[in-house]
């Protein structure tokens, strides 16, 4: 099969590799989409230590089953599926408690952190347990399918923080999964959503997915205006999804007293925090990790028509073309979401 393989930090080549081989409990998927993630970027670069070559990266995907493992019962070849990001065990503790986002000894779709190698989907072929598996819904397309885990990782971030209609809520980066944040505050009755960022085109786009107000961090004045929009209070909730330090503590001293602070980005491995604020306000902290459980959500939002991923979608692009599309997105062209890679 062809594979866009990365064989070396900063070196993307397509090319032959091996055609993966499915245990008894797997199935071999033939993909169809795969989209570019903002980690697989970040990834080609070694900056994150979670990808090291030689990688097959991907973990956005949709495609057709091409074959079952014996013990698969449940899925027939030529079913449209897309797939968790998260390959977890179901022998787990965590699993067993309804947490198998937190599973021990998971692995992550096309990653390589050194404790183990799976290869991804920007390949023609790639193969994943069968309890991973969803259907895709008939008027969902292969390339709407492929955007299902990054909404799902919102989705997720909106679940654990148990926002009740008419909260107020504070969401810090517009990018891929910031929209879809504040896509799903909308959907939760979120109100007032205020989308902070330092770009004036993603804060335009932000309105579009559900921001009542957006403010330019570059500007000063952000948090009387926040506490303007939050009765002089400050947000019940914030959703922080860049990963620095900068935009963690920008997140908790906008929060008002009892708020909670929801930490989706992980750019950086270590971050400070206001402590003080912390704890003299009585804040909640909560660590959003990946998905749990949410996709089947997400799909049917899909298919319904209450998310509409095609407006973060900028280009669809043959797989073979991949290297020139991790480029421009590595060297963030303006305009550039989401591009898309068919096998």
């Amino acid at each position: 099969m062809k594979a866009l393989v990365l064989e070396e930090y900063m070196q993307l080549n397509y090319r032959d590799f091996e055609e993966p081989e499915i245990e008894s409990n797997e199935v071999l998927v033939q993909v169809k989409a795969c989209g570019i993630c903002g980690s697989d970027v970040h990834g080609m670069d070694g900056s994150t230590g979670r990808r090291k070559p030689p990688l097959v990266m991907g973990h956005e995907a949709s495609g057709t089953i091409a074959k079952t493992g014996k013990d698969v019962s449940d899925w027939q070849v030529g079913d449209r599926v897309t797939f968790d990001s998260t390959i977890y065990q179901l022998e787990d503790w965590y699993t067993r408690k309804g947490r198998y986002n937190l599973s021990d000894n998971r692995k992550v779709l096309g990653v390589s952190p050194g404790e183990y190698r799976k290869h991804g989907a920007f390949a023609e072929y790639v193969s994943v347990p069968a309890h991973i598996l969803y259907k895709i819904p008939d008027n969902v397309s292969f390339e709407q399918a492929a955007m299902v885990e990054p909404v799902a990782v919102a989705a997720h971030a909106v679940n654990i923080s148990k926002i009740q209609p008419g909260a107020s809520a504070l969401v810090i980066g517009a990018g891929m999964v910031g929209m879809f944040v504040l896509n799903m505050l909308k959907i939760a009755g979120a109100n007032p959503i205020i989308a902070l960022d330092l770009d004036e085109n993603k804060l335009e786009l932000a309105k579009e997915f559900g921001a009542t107000h957006t403010f330019n961090t570059s500007k000063p004045g952000i948090s009387e205006k926040i506490k303007e929009l939050t009765k002089t209070r400050g947000a019940d909730f914030g959703f922080e999804v860049v990963g620095i330090s900068e935009t963690v503590n920008l997140c908790i001293n906008n929060l008002r007293k009892g708020g909670t602070a929801v930490l989706v980005g992980n750019l950086k491995p270590e971050v400070t925090i206001p402590l003080q604020k912390v704890v003299t306000t009585e804040l909640s902290l909560l660590g959003s990790c990946a998905i749990n459980g949410e996709y089947e959500l997400v799909l049917d939002l899909l298919a319904s028509g209450k998310i509409n991923v095609d407006k973060m979608i900028s280009a669809k692009a043959p797989l073979s073309e991949g290297a020139f599309w991790f480029k421009r997105l590595y060297n963030k062209e303006p305009g550039l979401n989401k591009v898309i890679l068919v096998p």
